[in-house]
């Protein structure tokens, strides 16, 4: 039965452009971040986080909950103030570049209301690490893990990727739990081709260079790799990072009739969650439990959360849910997460991962 937000929230903001309707909605939720006593009212009504069978020790972290937002929300670690009581266990802002720009021409996000599902071909448009890094400084602390999600520059040569990724890094460093490097979006020419091992490796081997404080790095993977290419980047992951995040939009238009017309870009929401789904599982075959994976791809419900934690990630992310569900999204995976885990037979969280894999 569709909620508050889906009947009477959702049909204004469908009628602005999808961008222009999502800028609006965070410089709302920026401004009422800041308002008295509205922590406590969102956290009342959004906000379930704490939960003995939710709970997980991954990454080095403790998550009163698996259910995190994917990078792409919150490009400029603008809501870092508002997202936490929305009931996230945690959080991925981003992705950053190390200089600003505009990112692809406009429009380059679009809506597919009828799949739920959206297609963007965004292009890491964003205000640059210095100024994130500066806004980051001044966000207030908070109890749940905080990710950020690093890029590169569009027309960033391959030979230049390990020292510009290296160099995001080291000035955000001192904001991040943990890092995820993004070589998997659609929308950055070139920028696929850095999941080849030997371009991986390099990356990886400057970020761990200026990483002193040893914080978890993970690599946020295409959907569309194949599975020759899929192995030899398991390999590189165990032995030079700390995880893997699966995946991030697709090229692929799974599902979609032919109808519907075709938009470029990367496709996310529900026709995304197979493709994602079976990836989560062969890494974690190919890797036999030893690497953590946070999934992400079409999870709208508990039950989706739950396909993927069986099928091996030890965390889950949302996005596209966010927009077609709207705020109380979070607590209702959350609810039926728990209730699914405990009428399987699972006394906690770790006992359910893998399982169906």
């Amino acid at each position: 039965m569709p909620n508050f937000y889906e009947r009477f929230v959702f049909p204004g903001l469908s009628r602005l452009d999808p961008e222009k309707a999502h800028d609006w909605v965070s410089s709302t939720a920026e401004r009422v971040a800041h308002v008295p006593f509205f922590s406590l009212a969102a956290s009342l009504v959004w906000g379930k986080r704490k939960s003995a069978i939710l709970g997980s020790h991954v990454l080095g972290m403790n998550f009163e909950n698996p259910i995190g937002l994917a990078a792409g929300f919150d490009k400029n670690a603008r809501l870092l103030n508002f997202l936490p009581h929305l009931g996230f266990g945690f959080i991925e802002a981003g992705t950053v570049t190390l200089k600003p720009q505009s990112g692809n021409p406009k429009p380059r996000l679009f809506r597919i209301p009828e799949f739920e599902a959206l297609v963007n071909r965004m292009g890491f448009n964003g205000e640059g690490a210095e100024r994130v890094a500066r806004r980051l400084a001044k966000v207030q602390a908070s109890s749940i893990p905080r990710g950020i999600n690093l890029g590169i520059n569009a027309g960033t040569s391959p030979e230049e990727a390990p020292s510009r990724y290296a160099e995001t890094f080291k000035i955000l460093e001192p904001y991040g739990n943990y890092f995820a490097v993004n070589v998997s979006s659609p929308n950055t020419t070139g920028l696929r081709d850095l999941q080849e091992r030997r371009s991986l490796e390099k990356i990886l081997i400057a970020l761990q260079a200026e990483n002193k404080n040893k914080k978890p790095i993970l690599i946020k993977i295409s959907p569309d790799l194949e599975e020759k290419s899929l192995e030899p980047l398991c390999e590189v992951a165990l032995k030079l990072a700390s995880g893997v995040i699966a995946t991030n939009t697709t090229l692929q238009r799974p599902g979609l009739p032919p109808e519907v017309p075709e938009l470029s870009g990367g496709l996310s929401g529900a026709p995304l969650r197979c493709i994602s789904t079976q990836i989560i599982a062969k890494i974690y075959r190919m890797t036999q439990g030893q690497l953590p994976i946070i999934g992400v791809g079409g999870v709208f419900s508990g039950a989706d959360a739950f396909e993927k934690i069986r099928a091996g990630a030890s965390l889950v992310q949302i996005y596209t849910a966010l927009v077609y569900r709207g705020p109380g999204v979070v607590r209702e995976i959350l609810s039926d997460l728990e209730e699914l885990l405990k009428s399987n037979g699972f006394e906690n969280l770790s006992s359910a991962i893998g399982t169906a894999a």
